[in-house]
């Protein structure tokens, strides 16, 4: 088969939305800067730079990026635009954090306890949340997007199944919000949200990479290639639902012994009460502090489960061969011997190079970005959409 290149008009395309990539990273870039950043010629940098002024996909600075030199000023994403409200739902809270148009946060961030015992009650919440920002905010045009628990449509917005919620029928977010708002809404499952953060405000993000969210259940999400994996049925990143123990304790999707029935804070206060029926269940929030405080039971049921979590994730880069892992949430509190049980788990894996540098193999890490900055992630939902951000 004779091999298919790419013509003048195609490699164009290709680096008009390589400079976008570079933009939505880093926000400001001198045209020295662009050009080293990317491995192109100043004139070939000055054409393709041009061309996003025209469509008005960037605009010019005066802000200088160097002190060295001549220089002509920089170039930013354009100020004007519509805000984005980035939000993370679940029935009990929003994680709320507002982004300009260059999705820079905006105002501080927030969490906000709630009740929702129906989906009117939350779609209400979301509402109240965002109306309230427009107050603070009144000459902005706010969009929505919104990071749910559980699997979600992408495409239709649609949040599929919602663990902690009390209903289990579909709720339809986007077509209900912006019936409602008449603005624009994006959803996505929330542990998609920490992989963008991951991709665009994390400097050090590898091209192919996973997050692993170990809460109140346990989800993950896959970058490969640059580029979210969400699988055809959007059910992609379900490492929860992994078997462990085939005998073991049924879990929430019907199945016996999945991850999440063994190393989840949701199966962490089951036990929690089990141990004591009579008295209220304890919540996340206080078994971490007993934790800490070295209740022993605690102690070996956390490293049992970060036994489990490592074995997980040992089969997982035996099949995709990923090595960059990047954990969040609140089980993280377990600290460096919880994390360091699940590497010497997955240390075994046989196609790390043993003999090749120690960067090549495989790095699992505590997450490094604060919240404030993985809600943002979700607000990249619209970065992604655009087929010139790269």
């Amino acid at each position: 088969m004779k091999p298919v290149g790419l013509n003048n008009l195609q490699v164009r395309k290709h680096n008009k939305a390589l400079f976008m990539s570079l933009m939505w990273r880093h926000k400001q870039l001198s045209k020295s800067q662009l050009a080293h950043l990317s491995g192109l010629t100043i004139p070939a940098t000055s054409k393709i730079l041009q061309a996003l002024l025209d469509e008005g996909k960037l605009q010019h600075s005066e802000a200088l990026m160097s002190a060295r030199g001549n220089s002509n000023g920089s170039f930013q994403l354009p100020s004007n635009g519509a805000w984005t409200l980035c939000l993370c739902v679940k029935p009990s809270s929003i994680e709320r954090q507002l982004a300009d148009a260059q999705l820079v946060a905006q105002g501080e961030f927030e969490q906000v306890a709630i009740k929702a015992e129906t989906p009117e009650t939350l779609l209400s919440e979301i509402e109240a949340v965002w109306r309230k920002t427009c107050k603070q905010w009144p000459k902005r045009r706010i969009n929505l997007a919104l990071a749910v628990h559980g699997q979600v449509d992408p495409v239709t917005g649609v949040s599929q199944h919602m663990p902690q919620a009390a209903w289990k029928m579909p709720l339809q977010l986007k077509f209900l919000l912006e019936e409602k708002l008449g603005v624009e809404v994006r959803v996505d499952n929330d542990c998609v949200m920490l992989a963008l953060a991951e991709k665009w405000l994390n400097q050090n993000a590898l091209s192919e990479f996973c997050v692993i969210n170990v809460d109140y259940g346990i989800g993950s999400s896959f970058v490969i290639n640059g580029e979210i994996f969400r699988g055809n049925l959007y059910g992609s990143g379900q490492i929860g639902h992994t078997i462990i123990e085939p005998n073991g304790q049924r879990c929430s999707c019907g199945r016996q012994g999945c991850l999440e029935t063994v190393a989840s804070l949701s199966t962490l206060k089951q036990l929690a009460h089990q141990r004591d029926p009579d008295a209220p269940q304890p919540s996340s929030k206080q078994l971490l502090l007993a934790w800490q405080a070295g209740e022993p039971w605690i102690v070996a049921w956390a490293q049992r489960a970060a036994e489990a979590i490592g074995m997980s994730l040992y089969n997982f880069l035996n099949t995709l061969n990923i090595n960059q892992i990047w954990l969040y949430g609140r089980s993280c509190t377990f600290g460096d011997s919880w994390l360091q049980t699940i590497v010497r788990q997955i240390d075994f894996n046989p196609f790390d190079p043993r003999d090749a540098l120690k960067s090549k193999g495989t790095n699992v890490h505590f997450g490094q970005l604060d919240r404030s900055r993985q809600v943002l992630g979700i607000g990249y939902l619209y970065v992604e959409a655009d087929p010139g951000a790269g």
